[in-house]
């Protein structure tokens, strides 16, 4: 089935200078979020924690960052908020702070929540800010918009490695300059978006209404959608916070060897999205999806068997591949769903968080019964969820031009 994508008539260039500020604020928001992860194996020791507590934080992270996305953007699409963003980097500057000095166990899991609730803030509206930044090339929007994101959680182990893991925990506070100087990009960015916007043309009116799905078929889609998401999540889970542990355990290698290997995983991830988001634009979401979950099968099934060499190769092939995935499906589902732009980022940002969560507590108490090697070839088969890609319906590209939820 071929479904046509919402259209406009007259494409317009996009607000280059607003999606790179976009992007770098993306990349500073993330970097401080994969710092939780990066300081696992210090935190493990210092607080004695087994894997399902440290699960138990990535989950508690990751569903304070879910859950509010989707009202978040719900109601930026009808009041939009280009402010908010800086509200949300206000709760991850204290939720910073609190990581670097918390006194319990406790403490950690309500730090971890407040950095959750200020990446829930911050993704809708610059998902919206993007979109209608882009200029109908919307893949390439997201892509811009990733790529910092991506490069923004690979340089938070990076950094870890070498700040905190050699001076400790406390050190954690630096990183609240990256917070500030997030919130003063904020605001430039937020006051530049409205003026560029209110000096652009006026749009020009639709052409004919074009064939929409039924209701039916967008809430299949979305359900398809849903899975491919969580297959990609439960297997990135498995990396952000148990890939270290795995190369100490299996190699014998150093925390901060494992760190660099674990940002040169994650710094892959910077150019499969900006990959995957310009060929979504040429070649169609359909395809994208496909390669970019099933494409990575052969490649997780090695590595469980692999050397550390081959180790380190293969999870870079591995997450090239698959980040290309949600671009494609945000994408996919922004179209299945014009004009919701600030509910659908909401919802598939706080989806990936929740879902990445719920697999991280999931696999760490697999790893305290079976051990970290066994999880590792258990996620292997993930991949295979990617031949649910069938199923999806195919949507003509007409989507250049258009702008939404504003």
């Amino acid at each position: 089935m071929t479904v046509s994508a919402p259209t406009a008539s007259l494409p317009q260039r996009a607000m280059m200078p607003v999606l790179i500020a976009l992007s770098f604020t993306h990349l500073l928001n993330d970097m401080i979020q994969s710092l939780i992860p990066a300081i696992y194996p210090i935190i493990k020791e210092s607080y004695r924690l087994d894997f399902g507590q440290i699960g138990l934080i990535t989950l508690t992270f990751q569903v304070s960052a879910s859950l509010l996305q989707p009202a978040v953007g719900l109601y930026t699409d009808k009041h939009p908020m280009p402010y908010s963003m800086v509200v949300g980097m206000g709760f991850t500057l204290s939720g910073l702070i609190g990581l670097a000095y918390a006194g319990s166990y406790g403490f950690l899991l309500l730090s971890a929540a407040c950095v959750g609730i200020g990446s829930s803030i911050f993704h809708p509206e610059a998902t919206r800010m993007a979109r209608n930044a882009s200029g109908g090339q919307h893949g390439l929007a997201q892509g811009i918009f990733q790529v910092g994101g991506q490069t923004g959680g690979a340089l938070g182990p990076l950094l870890a490695a070498f700040v905190i893991v050699p001076r400790g925990q406390g050190n954690l506070a630096w990183f609240s300059v990256a917070a500030l100087i997030a919130m003063m990009l904020m605001v430039w960015t937020a006051a530049s978006y409205a003026r560029l916007d209110k000096a652009r043309p006026p749009k020009a009116a639709a052409a004919a209404a074009p064939a929409r799905p039924g209701k039916r078929s967008v809430a299949f889609a979305i359900t398809i959608l849903i899975i491919l998401l969580f297959s990609k999540n439960a297997y990135s889970a498995s990396f952000t916070s148990f890939y270290t542990f795995y190369l100490i355990g299996k190699f014998g290698i150093s925390v901060q060897n494992s760190q660099v290997m674990l940002f040169l995983f994650l710094g892959s991830s910077a150019a499969g999205a900006l990959a995957g988001g310009m060929l979504g634009d040429r070649i169609g979401r359909n395809k994208i999806i496909w390669f970019s979950i099933l494409g990575a099968l052969p490649f997780t099934l090695i590595l469980p068997y692999a050397d550390l060499f081959w180790t380190g190769v293969l999870t870079i092939l591995i997450n090239l591949i698959m980040s290309s995935a949600f671009a494609a499906i945000l994408i996919y589902a922004l179209e299945l769903l014009p004009g919701r732009v600030g509910l659908v980022g909401g919802f598939f940002y706080g989806l990936s968080f929740g879902l990445g969560g719920l697999a991280a507590a999931l696999l760490g108490e697999f790893a305290d019964i079976l051990g970290i090697e066994a999880v590792y070839k258990i996620c292997s088969f993930i991949p295979l969820m990617g031949l649910l890609a069938w199923f999806l319906p195919r949507l003509s590209e007409g989507t250049r031009g258009a702008r939404v939820g504003h």
